[in-house]
């Protein structure tokens, strides 16, 4: 790869590539932020329409399975006719719905320019992020089991009786009513009980079984390990599934070069992109930007100490991304101003509006 090809700052590098080509060399993601085809013919490569979508991305939603972990978040930026195409190829391939959200840009979008006899229906101003949860999946003997098909077909093998798994978790029944049941009353035992479970089966299970509950099948799994299982999630009172924000047509929206044209066709407001990062992902976490774009993402991260890897196809624009995250490292107290807690005051006072 050239020097032509790669930008880093800090912890973050975008790439002139086809993302396929870098999926494998790319650390596991905490967060995967998709912003790719819309299948409206929005730029090269993209599908010329939304029934083109799922195989157009088909090959990306099974690198992401095959390369993120268990409670890796994913945010999937699209039309609602998009995201309703794409949606059974994500359950598919083991990404869990959460929430819809609602990007409203509200009338400034379309300021009365749209010609009500041909649209046949209200003007749309709106774009969905979907939040996805990968979820966790264990196979064994050529079987896919879910977490808690998993934790209970563990204990089974310590040959212990079920019982004793109260006392391994130093509860009175939680274990045999909430842990190991087999109803709808399930839930996932705590980090710091599914430590104790663990010490316990190996110490008392039966010996030619060992390990028990491991994710490599050579070590038992820590508290730690496990803990990553359950994605991140910090969210913040006053936020809704509706963000208010209006289309960018200011100076954060990036222009060519002696030209009153816009670089991108559809460039992400930063605030919306902290938004997600933030809520979703710790400082230091890796996130996957496989659709860069302008590399919004990337510079979020940039700002707010996250790690962050970017692909951006299009030389042209992957030149204007690097340009913009250099602009911002340049300025980089003064951004930081635009990422503090008055942007979480700021969206609520919009959707309170």
């Amino acid at each position: 790869m050239t020097d032509s090809q790669i930008f880093q700052l800090g912890k973050v590098t975008l790439y002139n590539r086809d993302v396929s080509d870098l999926y494998e060399e790319w650390p596991v993601p905490d967060v995967i932020i998709s912003d790719g085809g819309y299948g409206v013919s929005g730029f090269k490569g993209d599908a010329r329409e939304p029934s083109e979508l799922r195989e157009w991305y088909r090959r990306h939603i099974e690198s992401w399975s095959r390369y993120s972990r268990p409670g890796t978040t994913l945010w999937f930026w699209n039309t609602e006719i998009g995201w309703a195409t794409v949606h059974p190829i994500l359950h598919e391939y083991g990404w869990d719905y959460i929430g819809c959200n609602i990007w409203n840009k509200g009338i400034q979008h379309i300021a009365g320019n749209c010609n009500l006899p041909t649209l046949k229906g209200f003007p749309v101003v709106t774009e969905v992020c979907v939040h996805y949860v990968r979820r966790a999946e264990f196979f064994v003997n050529g079987e896919k089991l879910t977490l808690k098909e998993w934790l209970r077909y563990e204990w089974e093998r310590t040959k212990l009786p079920l019982y004793r798994a109260n006392e391994a978790c130093g509860v009175a029944n939680a274990a045999t009513r909430k842990y190991f049941t087999k109803d709808h009353l399930w839930y996932a035992p705590p980090p710091g009980i599914f430590a104790r479970l663990v010490r316990y089966a190996n110490e008392y299970g039966a010996s030619e079984g060992k390990p028990y509950f491991s994710f490599n099948g050579a070590t038992p799994a820590t508290q730690e390990e496990y803990a990553r299982v359950f994605p991140v999630f910090q969210g913040t009172y006053g936020i809704t599934n509706v963000w208010n924000h209006p289309p960018l047509h200011n100076g954060e929206r990036v222009k060519i070069p002696g030209s009153t044209r816009y670089a991108h066709l559809n460039q992400k407001p930063i605030r919306l992109i902290e938004l997600i990062v933030k809520s979703s992902s710790r400082v230091g976490d890796v996130i996957w930007e496989p659709f860069g774009g302008l590399c919004t993402v990337g510079i979020v991260a940039y700002l707010t100490g996250r790690t962050a890897f970017c692909a951006e196809i299009d030389p042209f624009v992957f030149h204007m991304a690097v340009a913009r995250l250099t602009e911002y490292d340049k300025n980089f107290s003064q951004q930081l101003l635009l990422l503090d807690d008055n942007v979480v005051e700021e969206v609520i006072d919009e959707n309170a509006r």
